[in-house]
């Protein structure tokens, strides 16, 4: 071999070294990247995980919240109904009572009123029912009233009382509209039961 050969040899030698020693190096650069790119990739994949996860938690919330207010607004809706319903079977009930134990009921009704004197208004069906005795147990209760012979058709039960420009109301559905609040928490108690 000649000079020129082995410094060829030589340099070709060193060209190799240096390629090798260069793809070694590029080939560690690109480990470590790949090796990065890993690292971040997984903590990407963690952090999108634990927001999917994060963000199922509260929808699943969110709609288990609305569930249940759906729900107690359901059940509260069918209690009102179901009150409603207990509140006009009452009325109907007090309405077609027997006439002796609903003039009875009248009777009581008038020993709660304020107007002791006056004039007793009744609807056309309870005067033509009304009890011969009635003023006279209307007396009893400490009223001085005569009963008007002419029916009030705005009555559906019970009477009403006037006195000059006072008047009070003694219908049924008067009544229980004013104890309606204490009437509910009766039939609340009974229906629902807990």
């Amino acid at each position: 071999m000649s000079n020129g050969e082995k410094i060829i040899a030589e340099i070709r030698h060193e060209c190799d070294e240096k390629i090798s020693a260069i793809n070694a190096e590029t080939e560690n650069a690109c480990n470590s990247i790949i090796e990065s790119a890993k690292k971040k990739a997984s903590e990407i994949t963690k952090n999108a995980q634990y927001k999917l996860e994060e963000q199922s938690s509260k929808l699943l919330k969110a709609h288990q919240s609305k569930c249940e207010l759906e729900k107690r607004n359901m059940l509260l809706k069918t209690r009102r109904q179901e009150i409603d319903n207990a509140v006009e079977h009452i009325l109907d009930h007090m309405v077609n009572l027997p006439d002796k134990v609903y003039f009875e009921l009248l009777y009581n009704l008038a020993k709660t009123s304020d107007i002791k004197d006056g004039t007793a208004y009744l609807n056309a069906k309870d005067l033509k029912r009304v009890p011969k005795n009635f003023r006279e147990r209307l007396a009893e209760s400490g009223m001085n009233v005569t009963v008007s012979d002419t029916p009030d058709e705005s009555i559906e039960s019970g009477f009403i009382l006037k006195n000059g420009d006072i008047e009070e109301n003694l219908s049924f559905s008067s009544v229980i509209a004013e104890k309606r609040e204490e009437i509910e928490d009766l039939i609340s108690k009974e229906l629902f039961k807990e």
